[in-house]
């Protein structure tokens, strides 16, 4: 503007334009039923004539709510974790709530930085995924007062709110599954995150208590992908001499890529190798062949989660501090 800072609108400003007070302007966008309904009118056509946007930290500040609800994920791309995101949004946005939302990159000391920079925000509450975090961020969420929800896993004790599942016993559920099925010998893949390291574990103690059989493991370094279910596949051949039996990955897209190198070594799916996932992503029933894998029914956690934040919020009957949501294999054409 010619070398001049532009000067904000206010309220006083959409008072003018609307022929009210500056105290009428307040009291609508406060409570808007205490204004009458031609006087609202003209207030909010001069909101959109001047385009002015209320200043929601001064409303929190009178108000002791600042109608932000804030949330960390591993990742955002991860369709896992976007999909009970977008369900936990959406009821937080039907109640009047906003979400700010950031990503953690499974790094606990990452987390432990934005738990501090998120709750500078006073936020009126706080989702986090998982349920292990450093005894300085439980301090802080603690010390906020604020509902918090613990997502993707399980625990006796939470924060305040759980929902989730154990990854204990969908792994063990799953090396039942394969035992049921007669193989003597399976395999692994498992991506740098701790809550995948625990279903290996689980389900590499179940088969081998059974079998007596170790179950060797390919270990996949950074985010999951296709390109790294690929290698996992060559270095269960080339290192462990693997070329038979299933293989329980860690998620979906490390069976992805298991499968496409399978099929390039000429190997057949399941003759050779059988292949079990993890997430139940939308692609894994239109692979070929189709994916069998672990479900989780994402959307019911975001919604579940929010309406266990929105009960704290609202003063209303407590909701149950932990909420298991259990899990379904499903077999489908690489088992």
């Amino acid at each position: 503007m010619d070398g001049q800072t532009a000067k904000r609108v206010t309220m006083t400003d959409v008072g003018r334009m609307a022929g009210v007070s500056q105290v009428t302007v307040s009291r609508a966008l406060s409570d808007p039923s205490k204004v009458s309904p031609d006087t609202l009118r003209k207030i909010r056509e001069a909101i959109e004539a001047t385009g002015f946007v209320p200043n929601a930290i001064a409303g929190a500040l009178a108000s002791n709510r600042s109608r932000l609800v804030t949330a960390l994920v591993p990742s955002i791309t991860n369709i896992v974790y976007s999909s009970f995101i977008r369900s936990f949004s959406e009821r937080l946005r039907d109640a009047g709530y906003q979400l700010l939302l950031s990503e953690t990159g499974f790094d606990p000391e990452e987390e432990q930085a934005l738990i501090t920079a998120h709750l500078s925000r006073r936020p009126d509450a706080m989702l986090l995924t998982g349920i292990h975090h450093s005894a300085q961020s439980r301090r802080q969420l603690l010390g906020a007062g604020i509902p918090v929800v613990e997502v993707w896993d399980m625990t006796d004790t939470p924060i305040d709110l759980c929902v989730g599942f154990s990854h204990a016993g969908a792994a063990q559920r799953v090396a039942d599954f394969v035992l049921e099925a007669g193989y003597p010998q399976a395999a692994t893949v498992t991506a740098a995150d701790e809550r995948a390291g625990r279903r290996r574990q689980a389900f590499a103690k179940r088969f081998e208590a059974e079998t007596g059989v170790p179950v060797p493991e390919a270990g996949v370094d950074g985010a999951a992908s296709i390109a790294a279910g690929r290698a996992a596949l060559t270095a269960l051949i080339e290192r462990e001499g693997f070329a038979r039996g299933p293989i329980f990955c860690s998620s979906d897209q490390l069976a992805h890529g298991v499968l496409i190198e399978a099929r390039s070594r000429g190997l057949r799916v399941p003759g050779d190798v059988a292949v079990i996932g993890f997430g139940d992503q939308d692609f894994a029933r239109d692979l070929d062949p189709a994916l069998t894998t672990v479900r989780v029914d994402r959307d019911r956690l975001g919604q579940v989660a929010a309406d266990a934040v929105l009960a704290r919020l609202d003063g209303g009957p407590p909701p149950d501090p932990v909420t298991d949501l259990g899990f379904e294999i499903i077999r489908r054409a690489s088992f």
